[in-house]
């Protein structure tokens, strides 16, 4: 088989990549690990910056996002008893949409499939080789058990941080980056509307609560908990008492419903460098991971394709290699700021194991400074909705 560019993850970051490649006449194949059905139906990240909801516009991806999406002029901080509101609007002119990652990947199935785009689910045993080469090769083997050799011009690897492709770029050519935190979030999704016009992030002595939304009949809600606490540990009575707890306020109320799914997940930060190695290109988790209280990981990824689709096409229609080369430099300009912004916020509103009641005040204070201070609430919006918009490819 032959094709320009063998992409392998059917993520938010694979079939973006491959739908804005079509649109410039390129070629390319998406293989997935999973099936159609789990990858729109796995919850993940729901706040799209700024700059992700013009890009999926500008790709004539944004019907239904424009439809059901939620927008939002900025996020509520709570602590100390006290919920205040950061504006992104009167800050930064910009603002996010709630919209989720499991709504993005069906919209884009459902355009890669109208388009005939080659898309195979349920492949195994996955490799990259030749990656050094004009002509690296992609093998799998078929959801009908036929191993295929694809041909390719490039190959991106768009598969997560457990797939193949970053391993295929020797180690020592590889420089990461990598810390964990001593909590993960108990995540909720529940058939209630939200309680909240936007989102609350609370700051508790028992631990940080964040109180999100997936639609108008949807909650997603999530609490810090210990990184080794086991699911069962929570039935659905002790996980509302819990929210209660952290959310509480004189005159608020948290409305109760039921839990139609719910999990644990860890945190950690991690880059990883090169993110480009001969003909092998990586983009999202495959290259860099971080917690998920800034919102940045989707959107991170799909920054990195928007980036590699012009690359690409410039290096296979132009025959100039000039943004190939630039883009693992231009890519780890754009994750290492989103990294200190999730760790950042991650360690703002975290209560830390162990930790005396020093830091404790120490995060009080910059929680009021941030809701004070019209300079640095402005530094946090900005970073919110996002940093640097990224450009499509011409």
């Amino acid at each position: 088989m032959r094709t320009q560019v063998g992409i392998v993850g059917a993520g938010p970051a694979g079939l973006l990549l491959s739908h804005l490649l079509a649109l410039r006449g390129i070629e390319s194949i998406v293989v997935e690990t999973r099936s159609r059905e789990y990858c729109e139906a796995r919850q993940r990240a729901g706040v799209l910056e700024s700059g992700s909801v013009q890009v999926l516009r500008d790709a004539g991806l944004a019907e239904r996002l424009d439809r059901e999406g939620l927008e939002h002029g900025g996020i509520y901080l709570q602590f100390a008893g006290e919920r205040r509101h950061v504006d992104f609007r009167d800050l930064t002119g910009r603002t996010v949409t709630v919209y989720a990652q499991t709504e993005v990947v069906k919209d884009l199935i459902a355009a890669r499939v109208a388009a005939g785009g080659a898309i195979e689910f349920g492949i195994s045993d996955t490799e990259v080789d030749a990656v050094t080469s004009d002509k690296p090769i992609l093998r799998y083997t078929g959801a009908d058990g036929v191993r295929r050799e694809v041909s390719c011009d490039a190959i991106a690897g768009c598969d997560g941080f457990h797939g193949i492709c970053r391993a295929a770029i020797p180690a020592d050519l590889q420089t990461v980056w990598e810390s964990g935190y001593p909590y993960a979030w108990l995540g909720i999704l529940a058939g209630v509307p939200p309680s909240t016009d936007e989102l609350i992030y609370a700051h508790h002595q028992a631990g940080f609560a964040l109180h999100s939304l997936r639609s108008p009949e949807l909650s997603r809600l999530y609490l810090q908990v210990p990184p080794d606490e086991e699911i069962a540990a929570w039935p659905d009575e002790r996980i509302w008492a819990e929210l209660q707890r952290r959310f509480a306020l004189p005159g608020w109320e948290l409305k109760e419903g039921p839990v139609l799914e719910k999990g644990i997940t860890p945190m950690r930060s991690f880059v990883s460098s090169p993110m480009r190695y001969g003909r092998l290109f990586l983009a999202g988790d495959a290259a860099h991971i971080v917690p998920p209280t800034g919102a940045k990981g989707l959107n991170l990824a799909l920054a990195d394709v928007t980036m590699l689709a012009g690359a690409l096409t410039s290096l296979l229609r132009q025959g100039s290699a000039k943004l190939a080369d630039a883009y693992s430099g231009t890519c780890l300009e754009r994750v290492w700021r989103a990294t200190h912004f999730s760790w950042w916020m991650t360690t703002m509103l975290h209560s830390t194991p162990g930790a005396g009641s020093l830091e404790a005040q120490l995060q009080l204070s910059q929680l009021r400074y941030v809701t004070s201070s019209r300079a640095a609430a402005t530094s946090l919006a900005e970073n919110y909705v996002g940093y640097r918009p990224v450009p499509m490819p011409g």
